[in-house]
């Protein structure tokens, strides 16, 4: 766990000018997402990124051409929809998930990130519970981390209920 890096924004540009001239045509959009996409919170230096596709069908193209570009393939390793790759060491570098258009976790990831955006304190309540569960792992296998993905789910899931509620609220007169 590290402190905000102000050149994560800059290294999600360059990973998605290359992700975008690898996979061309087929992208819809490209999104910073996780820990490093929120100013000022701390993370893991492992850039977050979700690429939608145009359309679920050119997902094993894409597929097939990330892995022959060298992008180390995770599958869809929690069967929803999102194709994981990655690049650098554990901790450094890129994390890719491909999804289709309208994928539930790549909207609750925005929404996610959003919300951490434009509430300063729910982001440094996160921070700092990053930091403690970081704490509780430090110098385990990388098992352990388990523990600390699993530790946030509370939290995640209360945020993106908040995130919910004011996204179905009727706009403001």
């Amino acid at each position: 766990m590290v402190d905000y890096d102000p050149s994560w924004p800059a290294a999600f540009e360059k990973a998605r000018a290359a992700i975008g001239k690898l996979l061309g045509g087929s992208v819809l959009e490209i999104h910073h997402i996780g820990s490093t996409s929120v100013p000022g919170l701390c993370a893991k230096p492992k850039i977050d990124i979700d690429i939608v596709l145009r359309s679920a069908p050119e997902i094993p193209e894409a597929i097939e051409r990330m892995r022959a570009e060298g992008y180390t393939y995770h599958g869809d390793k929690y069967r929803d929809g999102m194709w994981a790759f990655t690049t650098g060491s554990a901790s450094r570098g890129e994390r890719f998930y491909l999804c289709a258009p309208g994928t539930p976790t790549h909207h609750k990831r925005l929404l996610f990130r959003d919300y951490l955006r434009s509430h300063p304190e729910t982001a440094a309540a996160y921070g700092a519970l990053k930091r403690k569960l970081a704490s509780e792992v430090s110098g385990r296998s990388e098992a352990d981390w388990d523990h600390y993905t699993g530790g946030k789910g509370p939290f995640v899931a209360e945020t993106l209920r908040k995130a919910l509620a004011l996204s179905a609220s009727p706009p403001m007169l």
